[in-house]
């Protein structure tokens, strides 16, 4: 049976690696945290933002769609909230860095019409999702699963994507109206990303881990425009 070394090099060698390890799985922990902190603070300004919308929409059948979907991004937050919990964090603490994050991007986009809402919420803070799965890939795997969990689709797609349909069908100058819209909102959602970036160091790190240190934020740029050219395909807009 092999000894475990009691003194000498042997053992300051092993403590040592012991330290790293620890570092090691502290620093990813945090990481994680924060993109939790992060997606945690999404859901609930996503739930605010739809429970609102509800009460505007044209229909008795849009106002309980959009009802179920404020439901379940209330039901995300507390997924999300349990992983929190689980990585040993304070759930008001890990999203308080990022609350205020979209407060001057709903400013800027302030909807003028039913179809500008919808539109907002999908293409808008599209972009967003797109970011968290894109900084996913670089988590513990339990975390990226919860993750990836909760931005799965909801029905929220189609939903928009058939409203407009309908209602273009009618009125044919709306395809170009929200083609000008969704390009206004993935600008401004483009300047949240890297205001989130540049004030969040530990996601700039995991963003280079990911996606490659060289030019790694252009490189996420490419991805999510090329993201969101895929969505306006399904809403049949120019992108």
């Amino acid at each position: 049976m092999t000894s475990l070394p009691s003194s000498g090099p042997a053992l300051e060698r092993s403590a040592e690696q012991g330290a790293e390890a620890a570092v090691g799985h502290a620093g990813d922990q945090g990481i994680a945290l924060a993109v939790l902190g992060m997606i945690a603070y999404g859901e609930l300004a996503e739930f605010t933002r739809l429970a609102a919308d509800s009460a505007l929409a044209p229909t008795l059948t849009a106002r309980l769609e959009v009802s179920r979907l404020a439901q379940v991004a209330r039901t995300r937050l507390d997924r999300v909230s349990a992983r929190i919990v689980e990585l040993g964090g304070d759930v008001e603490r890990t999203m308080e860095p990022f609350a205020g994050v979209l407060v001057e991007f709903d400013q800027r986009t302030e909807p003028s019409t039913w179809w500008e809402r919808l539109l907002k919420g999908y293409v808008g803070y599209g972009v967003s999702d797109d970011f968290a799965r894109t900084l996913a890939d670089g988590l513990d795997p339990a975390s990226r699963a919860v993750v990836l969990e909760v931005l799965a689709d909801d029905g929220h797609a189609g939903m928009v994507i058939d409203a407009l349909a309908a209602e273009a069908e009618a009125d044919p100058t709306l395809t170009a109206r929200s083609a000008l819209w969704c390009r206004r909102l993935f600008g401004e959602s483009l300047g949240v990303v890297q205001r989130v970036i540049a004030d969040h160091g530990e996601l700039q790190r995991l963003l280079g881990t990911v996606v490659g240190t060289e030019d790694a934020q252009q490189r996420m740029f490419n991805q999510l425009t090329a993201e969101h050219s895929r969505r306006m395909d399904r809403l049949r807009l120019a992108a």
